[in-house]
């Protein structure tokens, strides 16, 4: 097992590419406002359907 993690650092430190600074601020600022967006659109279509369904309740208490 300590090996194994050995191993790991290893790797991590020769054989990844780690993105620059700027880089990595600059996909963090996308990630986010994906994110946000996606957020967004959820609560749209659950808001959507939420009143879609209230609708049909509605109707069939008559």
């Amino acid at each position: 097992m300590i090996e194994y993690v050995k191993a790991s650092f290893r790797e991590l430190k020769l054989h990844v590419t780690w993105p620059t600074w700027p880089e990595a601020q600059r996909l963090t600022i996308i990630v986010v406002v994906f994110s946000v967006l996606l957020a967004l659109a959820i609560w749209g279509v659950d808001s959507v359907f939420s009143k879609i369904i209230g609708f049909y309740f509605d109707w069939i208490k008559g």
